[in-house]
């Protein structure tokens, strides 16, 4: 991807939603919520501080997070449907097993 966020933004690709509730009802796609989960695929530099100091962010591509369900904006980068927002919209970051499980 040629895009490059700047300062404090961070581009997030949304994980799939759930075809199927846990007692195994198809939910149509008309019916799903989006998903508030997602994988960092680029992040800027950072925000400045009062002083102008670089403040680096704590994600990086490749972390999986979670956001709210307003959060961002969406976008369209070379087809594929996107998010940018502000690191501030992250709520956390999925990590250990919790993310490999889920991956698989």
């Amino acid at each position: 991807m040629k895009f490059r966020p700047l300062h404090d933004r961070v581009v997030v690709r949304r994980l799939n939603a759930e075809e199927k509730t846990a007692g195994g009802i198809i939910i149509p796609d008309t019916a799903k919520e989006k998903p508030q989960e997602g994988e960092v695929i680029a992040a800027g530099p950072g925000a400045r501080d009062e002083n102008g100091q670089l403040v680096p962010l704590d994600v990086k591509e490749g972390d999986r997070v979670i956001f709210g369900k307003w959060s961002g904006t969406e976008v369209r980068i070379e087809g594929e449907e996107l998010l940018i927002m502000k690191e501030s919209d992250i709520m956390g970051i999925v990590e250990g097993d919790v993310a490999q499980k889920k991956a698989a």
